[in-house]
């Protein structure tokens, strides 16, 4: 075994092999891959091998499109048979309201360059003859959509990369990762030791185990997992293949075998498995026990379903682990404090997602970033501290809710509250309706008094859309309240704190005193992010930014801060933030500010230092809702007293407690621009017209020569506003823009606009979509609704 090489490879399932030929792929030859017995030997070789490209996140989605299309590629390269059988998928729908999910879903295919059709009954009847048609609305239906032989799949990914040089030790136990001075990685085994410039924890089963050996732990967990195998049954015999079915009403999928059936359920009472720790004996070709008896339910629904499977024999029961993350989806990334550790596990579908998952993290390894927005497998998305019982009980949730319709307005009650601002009772008291993001509770919305309040699970106006509606109008018409404790904040101080922004920050620096938007790109030009810098004296900046970004930023932050003197920290749960605005804001923070008149000395883009009643704040001057407002960030032991003076003096001026939901709203009816959907490294500054944005005196931060170059460039699409003319359900994203038959972009984000009086969305869109006198259509829930493009802010009326 060499002593030394680029990248070091743990595990040698298909995830690993993915990874090693991607690498390859693009280039990088001197490549290690180390597994602890043969290949497969993790949970690859018991998995049932389907692949699919349906998933709620639009680019994971993408990703699994490309995973669906490359088995190809790697069978021809490799000469290794895949076993692919490509029948198609059935997306079924028994319900109306699946049926309204799979008619949105068909639309943002077009979107996703998913070439997919929606099926009747008389269709679906055809294509699986074993399905009992009494309560079946539909289907969506994939072409590309099928199964493999696992086996076969992770040795052509192998063989692939072999071929390219890449090397292959197996039966070599991994026993120790360290981190040397220079930055390289010690790996040693029981064959040797090899020092890489890179390790990947691929390892499966026993990624927790391998984390830990770095100082990382992943909230990871596996989950036992059933499926059955049919003996033969007569009404297939002869007849062609039925495509792989996705029962999603009745919670399970099957996909033929011969002339049987392969048969899956996501139990609600899911199971975990080796909570404290994979076992290192755990064998190859070592299956759990079954038990049936916790399937009862799920399998009584799919033989109704389904009777001629209920009259079939049962050859072969298969219940093997899987690991989950707390969301179902995986764990992909850089570890921030661990400069070139990388992960990919909790794939609990690597047929499906192998392929994307080994491009993807090629790419970040090589270019620094993925060719497209991965937020949805970044480990970052997850708090680096989430406590083992939350991922073990968020795991259970999602398994067990696997095939529910992910309806955008609902929020699952498992392993919360995990954080809360010292206003949470206080606003619980009052009606609050909570929502959570990274794992910390803020208000939506405030119900109003008197009987309980529910919110109904839709994709269309809830029964809190007046509600809402009516927040929104109090701040224009008055004054608001918004806890913003939930921001990510961070503190950045010392020499060397402009040379790291300098570096990391793309715009404009402020001037003492002053606050500023500002973008973050990547090294190839494109937006990471974005966020709102705000210098408080010569060496110490405030910079606060979307909550979900929190661990993402502060691990960016961290890998160019090295060799920097700064003091860099992560002080979100330290300050606590609220945010005040609306026509009385000013003469509310002049009230509790005395003398000073504090709401009045400043306008928007200022900050200062001083007390608002009884509390310590940095108060920053914003109209980022169009209405004069005040971001008030204080220790979080001055919170609660904060909102109390602010409520009471507020009284007389209208104050009232306003929600994230009309925050968000606000936000977009006056300057639109959302982290992950505008600013996301999917699209250049040019496309989102951010050139204003750009510091052009200075040429030394991240992605500046690339950004420039691309502004000389007209941009394919072109961010617009639009209003988009609907009934009772309004967009939101992800949805198909089109002049007649022709596809000419798509929504990127999208609200009601209460103030305004309809419904607004962001669009990326062609030179014909931007056309004078083009007659705009916007698929919302499948159905094209009116659109046109309109200035910013959005025009009310």
């Amino acid at each position: 075994m060499q002593q030394q090489a680029r990248v070091v490879i743990i595990g040698g399932g298909v995830i690993g092999c993915s990874i090693l030929y991607h690498l390859t792929k693009q280039g990088w030859a001197d490549v290690v891959l180390l597994e602890r017995k043969e290949l497969t030997a993790g949970s690859t070789w018991h998995a049932a091998g389907g692949f699919h490209t349906i998933n709620g996140n639009a680019n994971i989605a993408r990703l699994q499109a490309y995973t669906c299309g490359i088995y190809k590629e790697i069978q021809e390269l490799s000469g290794q048979d895949v076993g692919a059988h490509y029948v198609g998928g059935l997306l079924v729908a028994a319900t109306e309201q699946r049926w309204e999910f799979l008619r949105a879903e068909h639309a943002r295919h077009h979107v996703l360059g998913i070439e997919s059709a929606l099926m009747g009954p008389a269709e679906i009847a055809k294509m699986v003859p074993i399905m009992d048609m009494k309560d079946v609305i539909g289907a969506i239906y994939d072409p590309m959509e099928g199964y493999l032989d696992p086996s076969g799949a992770t040795y052509a990914y192998a063989g692939a990369a072999r071929a390219a040089g890449a090397k292959i030790h197996r039966h070599t136990m991994v026993e120790a990762t360290v981190q040397l001075p220079s930055g390289e990685w010690e790996v040693r085994t029981d064959k040797g030791t090899i020092i890489a410039e890179h390790v990947v924890n691929a390892a499966g089963l026993w990624a927790r185990e391998v984390g830990r050996m770095a100082g990382v732990d992943l909230p990871l967990v596996p989950m036992e997992h059933h499926y059955l195998i049919t003996e033969d049954l007569p009404e297939l015999k002869g007849k062609p293949e039925m495509p792989s079915v996705a029962d999603l009403d009745g919670g399970l999928y099957l996909r033929q075998e011969h002339d049987g059936m392969l048969l899956g359920v996501y139990e609600r009472d899911a199971v975990p498995w080796a909570v404290a720790g994979t076992p290192w004996d755990y064998a190859e070709n070592e299956l759990l026990i079954p038990d049936l008896d916790r399937l009862g339910d799920d399998l009584t629904k799919g033989f109704e379903r389904y009777p001629a499977i209920a009259n079939a024999g049962i050859k072969r029961i298969v219940n093997g682990p899987f690991t989950f993350s707390p969301d179902g989806n995986p764990l992909v990334g850089p570890i921030a404090g661990k400069p070139n550790y990388w992960v990919a596990c909790g794939i609990m579908a690597g047929f499906v997602q192998g392929g994307g998952i080994g491009r993807s993290l090629a790419e970040w390894i090589i270019d620094g970033q993925p060719s497209i927005d991965v937020f949805g497998m970044d480990i970052a998305r997850f708090d680096p501290c989430l406590p083992e019982p939350v991922t073990i009980a968020r795991a259970r949730e999602f398994y067990g809710r696997r095939f529910d319709i992910p309806y955008p307005n609902e929020t699952w009650p498992v392993g919360r509250p995990l954080k809360t601002s010292p206003l949470y009772a206080a606003h619980a008291a009052k009606g609050a309706e909570f929502m959570s993001s990274f794992g910390f509770e803020a208000p939506a919305y405030f119900a109003p008094a008197g009987a309980p309040f529910v919110e109904t699970p839709t994709f269309r106006r809830s029964n809190a859309f007046a509600i809402i509606g009516n927040e929104c109008r109090a701040v224009r018409e008055a004054v608001g309240v918004v806890d913003m404790s939930a921001v990510s904040k961070f503190s950045v101080a010392g020499p060397g704190a402009e040379a790291l922004l300098r570096t990391v920050i793309a715009s404009p620096l402020p001037a003492i005193g002053r606050t500023a938007p500002a973008l973050l790109l990547s090294a190839v030009g494109r937006i990471i992010g974005d966020l709102n810098v705000s210098r408080l004296d010569e060496h110490r900046y405030l910079l606060t930014a979307p909550t979900f970004m929190q661990a993402i930023y502060m691990r960016w932050f961290e890998q160019h801060a090295r060799r920097l003197d700064v003091d860099l920290r992560n002080v979100t749960d330290e300050l606590g933030g609220l945010f005040v605005a609306g026509p009385h804001a000013v003469a509310l923070i002049d009230a509790l500010s005395a003398h000073h008149r504090i709401g009045s000395a400043l306008a928007a883009g200022e900050l200062t230092y001083g007390a608002i009643g009884y509390a310590p704040c940095h108060i920053l001057a914003s109209d980022r809702i169009g209405e004069m407002g005040f971001e008030l960030y204080t220790p979080t032991v001055h919170l609660y007293p904060l909102y109390r003076q602010l409520m009471a003096a507020g009284a007389e001026l209208g104050a009232r407690d306003v929600g994230i939901r009309a925050f968000s709203t606000l936000v977009m009816e006056h300057a639109p621009g959302t982290t992950l959907r505008e600013m996301s490294q999917d699209h250049s500054v040019a496309e989102c017209g951010y050139d204003g944005l750009l510091d052009r005196t200075r040429d030394d931060y991240i992605g500046c020569a690339a950004a420039i170059a691309s502004l000389g460039d007209e941009p394919e699409y072109r961010l617009v506003a639009l209003r988009v003319d609907t009934k009772d359900a309004d967009p939101a994203g992800d949805e198909p823009v089109w002049v007649g038959d022709a596809y000419v972009g798509a929504t990127s984000s999208g609200y009601y606009g209460h103030t305004v009086g309809y419904a607004m969305a962001m669009a990326f869109l062609n030179a014909d979509g931007r056309a004078d006198g083009a007659q705009l259509e916007v698929s919302v829930l499948g159905e094209r609704r009116p659109a046109r493009i309109v200035p910013l802010p959005f025009p009310r009326g």
